[in-house]
């Protein structure tokens, strides 16, 4: 199912122009308009899915493979070093468009410092408390 007001649900059905770089029944692969690096994609899958906790499992089976295969791609054209691959969900993750789409950000050597952060002391307590939460909720 697609959302009609979905800007992406109208540019992985091809309704919206984009510079397509992988097309297949599921997906379609573009470049991203704001990129971080030169060559950001987006994996945007032709179904309607909020984010990964609304993604059915066919298309979590898929997206994972595509991605390694677009970051293969994008290794042996653009030189680049390596690649990240970006899932946000939620605002407060930094999704900005509730439509799931995966980010693939080639990453260069002497390249910008992007998706990093400084690992925190974890209180043995905590991790404690912290793990007996996530598990009652499984």
């Amino acid at each position: 199912m697609r959302k009609d007001d979905c800007i992406f649900c109208k540019i992985a059905n091809g309704e919206i122009p984009s510079e397509t770089i992988y097309e297949d029944d599921m997906f379609r692969t573009i470049m991203d308009l704001g990129p971080a690096s030169k060559g950001h994609a987006l994996i945007l899958p032709k179904q309607h899915y909020r984010d990964l906790c609304d993604l059915d499992r066919e298309t979590a089976a898929k997206v994972l493979p595509l991605a390694a295969k677009i970051g293969d791609a994008m290794k042996k054209s653009l030189g680049c070093r390596g690649f990240n691959v970006v899932q946000n969900n939620g605002k407060e993750a930094g999704q900005t468009v509730f439509h799931y789409h995966v980010h693939l950000i080639p990453r260069y050597e002497e390249g910008p410092d992007m998706v990093s952060w400084a690992p925190e002391k974890a209180d043995p307590e905590e991790l404690k408390q912290t793990g007996a939460a996530i598990r009652s909720a499984l």
